[in-house]
This record gives C-alpha cells, sequence and structure tokens, in this order.
C-alpha cells in the first residue's frame, strides 16, 4: 500500500452543510483529494497538482453531493 502525507484540509459548504475535503501527497503518483460521505462512501480524485486537484474537487462536490440526494430511498436533508 502506498503511503500517503497529508498536506491539505479545508471544508467546502454546499446547501448549508459543511464537506471535508482532504489531500494526501503520494509518494509516487502526485496528490489525491478525498471527501467522505459516510463510512463507506467517499469522493476521491487524483492528479499531479496540488492547486488544480483542489480547483477541480470543489467543482465535482456539488454534482457529488446532489447525485446521493438523488438515490432512491435516500432522505433528503
Amino acid at each position: 500500500m502506498e503511503t500517503e502525507e497529508l498536506v491539505h484540509e479545508s471544508q467546502f459548504v454546499f446547501c448549508d452543510k459543511d464537506y471535508r475535503i482532504t489531500i494526501y501527497r503520494r509518494v509516487r503518483d502526485g496528490y489525491v483529494a478525498k471527501t467522505e460521505f459516510s463510512e463507506d462512501d467517499l469522493i476521491i480524485n487524483d492528479g499531479p497538482d496540488l492547486d488544480l486537484l483542489l480547483e477541480r474537487h470543489r467543482r465535482l462536490l456539488p454534482l457529488a453531493i446532489l447525485s446521493r440526494q438523488m438515490r432512491p430511498g435516500k432522505k433528503r436533508d
């Protein structure tokens, strides 16, 4: 398993709810951004540049959040 080092942590606010963004630096592969919705639901993006990765992750989060709210049987907040 590849070692990851936490290099960034921030909050993303969408529809009055906070979502945690963490970015890790991988030893050989650049960076990986993660946002956990639940223990078994995680969105992950990766890329070679920290700033571009954070920007892309923030752009994709609203879509990921809305798609999870549309799941059958999912209670909406």
